[in-house]
């Protein structure tokens, strides 16, 4: 996805450049879609242009992203987000946030009173997710092509999955159920299904391919509502890849190819702004809370921008503000919810943190336009270079940087936990290796890393309030990803890992130490003794 100014309609070209650069397109397109693949065994073949700079030339690696050693806390430490959610968890500012919590203790500081409110707080529930976070998966939709869209409703009670076979299946998952109870064949689909939404009241979805309209479908009822929505862009190919309703469900925003924003007016029925936002596809857009008020788009031109949509209009199309530090394409955007706090996915192989009250430097924003600019090389087919590991923009604004997952081949989403079962103290990622890959948000480490399917994971979605998250990848299947408890080895006692805080709250703990050592005792005693027959 080159700079759609860059590669304009190139008056002043001969017929022979004219003819190149359709039949690059072309090959593009085909590869992109499947039909063909390139082979080769030299890794280190260049795809560059001719006249780049043998200089800067670095060979191209395969998909196998390194998570960072020492993540760079710096940052994040001085946060009041962090200062947040240690206090919400009911500890110091110096603090850290454990990685798991035990069970009894809460239950027996319950007991002796010790709770804050005399019972479990949703912060307490929150600390206890951290014990159950999903580890196996099991296949619940096996479908004949790529899956591009899977996403939770927001109570948790549907599921809505999108197909490059243009069907659009509802799934009800009450219940511990996968229960496939509506399908919509979606219409005027050009390649794929790109993007999906639930309104806020959960009774309509939207859904955008490469077309001039979006489309509207009911999700009950017998009734089967199925309304283009045309967004009115300009002249050429035309594609919004991302789109959202509002919280007050009377606008839906689309980000797309030609780099502008369109805002739909769902009760004038009809497209009431279109604003010249980036230089380049727009892959991502969001809100920042329920208000609706400000808006988050991210582009291949590497920016984040901020905008108030109380002051857009026809004559007012300036970003309150820009966040800049990614040096290559962003591919999506999610929201805290907090008003503040957001996470943007790119082409760099990386998921930054911001805080929006943070904006970066004219000089920050001119330096990744310049490092985005001297990318070479295409995410959907190529491996990525050795150069998406250098060293960061200097001021960039970021708060944290995570990576260990690698972005290719399609814009691949990522999010924060839900905030009931975990407090949002995660980040969750697909990945091109076909994994799901979780980040503690304060340390920027791997928590964990889910391999199961066999192709790129484009999307997750984490169940609202259970303990569970649903994989979408191109291997044609949805994976439902649930935790199940391992077993401790017999040498190990469980009662160990609680910290010495509640000694004197259990009295009975040294007996039960000794208890089980009594135990392993006598099993290694039987043990020995069954070898002993089974030689005689």
């Amino acid at each position: 996805m080159g700079s759609r100014h860059a590669s304009g309609d190139g008056g002043d070209s001969d017929d022979g450049t004219t003819s190149e650069r359709d039949a690059t397109r072309l090959l593009a397109m085909l590869i992109r879609s499947g039909q063909i693949r390139l082979i080769t065994q030299d890794r280190s073949l260049d795809f560059m242009d001719d006249d780049d700079d043998d200089d800067d030339y670095e060979p191209y690696i395969e998909c196998k992203p390194e998570a960072d050693k020492c993540p760079d806390t710096k940052a994040i430490d001085k946060s009041e987000l962090k200062q947040q959610m240690l206090g919400q968890a009911g500890l110091k500012h110096d603090a850290s946030l454990p990685t798991a919590v035990s069970v009894n203790r809460l239950l027996r500081k319950r007991s002796l009173g010790r709770c804050s409110q005399g019972h479990f707080t949703p912060n307490d529930c929150a600390m206890l997710g951290a014990n159950y976070l999903p580890n196996q998966m099991e296949i619940v939709a096996r479908l004949n092509s790529k899956v591009f869209c899977g996403t939770y409703s927001k109570d948790g009670n549907v599921f809505l999955s999108a197909c490059q076979d243009q069907y659009l299946r509802l799934y009800d998952v009450t219940k511990e159920r996968f229960h496939k109870f509506r399908e919509i064949r979606a219409r005027d689909v050009g390649w794929s299904i790109i993007d999906t939404a639930f309104s806020p009241d959960g009774c309509f979805l939207i859904y955008s391919s490469w077309s001039e309209c979006i489309h509207l479908c009911n999700i009950y009822g017998d009734y089967d509502t199925h309304q283009a929505l045309n967004l009115r862009p300009g002249d050429g190919h035309f594609c919004a890849f991302s789109v959202k309703f509002s919280s007050d469900n009377s606008e839906i925003l689309a980000g797309a190819n030609d780099g502008h924003l369109y805002i739909y007016d769902r009760e004038k029925n009809d497209r009431i702004l279109r604003i010249d936002a980036h230089e380049d596809d727009i892959s991502a857009v969001c809100f920042a809370d329920d208000s609706s008020h400000i808006i988050f788009s991210g582009a291949d031109d590497g920016l984040c921008k901020v905008w108030d949509r109380r002051m857009l209009g026809d004559d007012n199309a300036t970003p309150v503000g820009i966040l800049a530090g990614h040096q290559d394409g962003i591919t999506y955007i999610d929201s805290k919810g907090d008003s503040r706090h957001l996470i943007t996915n790119s082409k760099d192989q990386s998921i930054k943190l911001w805080d929006m009250r943070n904006f970066s430097s004219r000089n920050t924003i001119d330096k990744c336009r310049r490092a985005v600019a001297s990318q070479h090389w295409d995410y959907r087919w190529q491996s990525a270079p050795r150069r998406s590991k250098r060293k960061s923009i200097s001021g960039d604004s970021s708060l944290m940087t995570y990576r260990g997952h690698g972005v290719l081949h399609t814009l691949i989403r990522c999010h924060f936990s839900p905030t009931f079962s975990t407090g949002q103290r995660y980040i969750y990622t697909g990945c091109g290796t076909g994994k799901v890959v979780i980040y503690d948000v304060l340390t920027g480490e791997v928590v964990s890393k889910l391999h199961a399917h066999h192709e790129t994971v484009r999307d997750v979605s984490w169940h609202p309030y259970e303990p569970k998250l649903i994989s979408t990848s191109w291997d044609g299947t949805h994976g439902l990803w649930t935790y199940q408890k391992d077993d401790y080895p017999e040498d190990e006692d469980p009662e160990d890992s609680e910290s010495s805080d509640d000694d004197d709250t259990d009295i009975f703990r040294a007996f039960r130490r000794k208890s089980r050592r009594l135990q392993d005792q006598r099993r290694q005693q039987e043990r020995r003794q069954q070898r002993m027959v089974i030689n005689i």
